[in-house]
């Protein structure tokens, strides 16, 4: 009995998919499981499996067509014959050797679509990239890695140009049948070496990308952030000294203890929890006529990756301890630059932080991330001399930015948001009573 193959439900707010990959080809067998097809959404890759044993018969959709939930991809009917474990048609059989004999081959386990288009982007033949995956499959992590290595090797000479009329027994030896003629002709086209570190051919002057999906969507809602919400930033700075102080105290018996390194984000995410306890409002949302206030703290942490930025979600961040939520972040960045996230840990915060620092950033104005209408922004530590107790003296300073939604937030309560942060991260241990 045939089986429709249709797009799933895509999460909150997503009513469409670009099909990035089919993983298995008309007359494949299949298991039921088996990942069929990727599709690319706004935020994450989702994978459709085959929902029954049997045989891809029809591919409906191809690559690169727009789908909407529900959508019939492609359909799976009975293999002929027999079960999948019993006899296969002929076709089957000959690619199931194939494929026995080239074990984990790519015709078996495509490149990832991230893969094949880093891949397109700087000319990379990936039949020269090796799988790193357990299966074997090429990531968009492999092809970076290749062209790091192709990077970092040096540029070959070029072979040396034998002289046009050459003089000696080695010479007449090579070329004992040269005539003056012959002669004439190649001292002309002798091949010159090529310019100096160039590692690619040149593409013009101007090369033309197509946008990804998650980029359109990041360009589309940052723009949409700016004309929906009355946005405006306050800064501050804050002294480092204490943060720092215990991390050096504490960070060996933290790592021995909890295998995690202890950062200044478990700090600031205590630190800002304390702050939205203490200032509903930036942890609010506007709803037509109507400010929904929010009593539980799901901070998204937003991560820079390769197709754009991302914001997973940290539940419940004002129930977790700093161990708790090192590890927790730690895990959600690694795997949203693997993009291995899904669409439920990119849903729901109330408030965002980003850290602009972990780049070199000094000062920057954050956009909101809508419906949420606050978001913190932190920078670079920098030591540089302040004022402390009439003396000057150098401390570890950092820049610290808000920005909020004018419409349901005054400027003197953002302010006084960002001077509790300041206090808080100043004192690490009030963290522990209102953090």
């Amino acid at each position: 009995m045939s089986a429709e193959i249709r797009v799933p439900p895509l999460g909150e707010s997503i009513v469409d998919a670009t099909v990035a990959s089919w993983l298995k080809h008309e007359g494949d067998a299949v298991r039921q499981g088996d990942t069929l097809v990727e599709l690319e959404t706004d935020k994450v890759n989702v994978e459709v499996p085959a929902e029954q044993d049997g045989v891809l018969q029809k591919i409906i959709k191809q690559e690169g067509d727009i789908v909407a939930v529900g959508e019939v991809l492609g359909m799976i009917g009975e293999a002929t014959g027999a079960s999948t474990d019993g006899a296969k048609s002929p076709g089957a059989t000959v690619k199931t050797e194939q494929q026995a004999s080239q074990g984990t081959s790519e015709a078996q386990r495509p490149p990832s679509p991230l893969a094949r288009r880093v891949a397109a982007e700087h000319d990379i033949d990936l039949s020269q990239v090796k799988g790193t995956s357990p299966h074997g499959r090429i990531t968009k992590e492999d092809v970076l890695t290749y062209l790091e290595q192709k990077a970092q090797q040096p540029v070959q000479p070029p072979p040396p140009v034998t002289p046009a009329q050459p003089s000696g027994q080695t010479a007449q030896a090579q070329q004992p049948q040269q005539t003056p003629t012959n002669a004439a002709i190649a001292t002309p086209i002798a091949p010159s070496p090529p310019p100096p570190q160039l590692l690619v051919p040149s593409r013009g002057r101007e090369e033309r990308i197509r946008m990804s999906r998650r980029r359109q969507t990041i360009a589309q809602r940052l723009v949409e952030a700016q004309h929906t919400a009355a946005m405006l930033t306050t800064f501050n700075e804050i002294d480092m000294s204490a943060i720092m102080e215990v991390r050096t105290r504490r960070k060996e018996t933290f790592k021995e203890r909890h295998n995690i390194s202890l950062g200044f984000m478990s700090f600031f995410t205590k630190a800002t929890v304390g702050a939205l306890k203490a200032f509903p409002r930036l942890n609010a949302e506007i709803q037509g006529n109507e400010i929904v206030l929010k009593y539980y703290y799901d901070i998204g942490i937003a991560v820079g990756a390769e197709e754009g930025l991302v914001v997973p979600v940290l539940r419940d961040a004002d129930r977790k301890n700093f161990a708790e939520i090192e590890r927790e972040i730690a895990d959600l960045a690694k795997r949203a630059r693997e993009n291995k996230l899904s669409l439920a840990e990119l849903q729901g915060g109330t408030f965002t932080i980003t850290n602009g620092g972990v780049f070199g950033s000094l000062l920057s104005t954050p956009i909101l991330n809508a419906p949420q209408v606050g978001i913190l922004g932190m920078h670079k530590v920098e030591q540089r001399p302040v004022v402390v107790n009439g003396q000057i003296a150098i401390r570890p300073m950092m820049y610290v930015a808000l920005s909020y939604d004018h419409r349901i937030i005054d400027g003197s309560e953002a302010v006084r948001f960002l001077v509790k942060i300041k206090e808080l991260a100043e004192d690490p241990e009030a963290l522990l009573l209102e953090g």
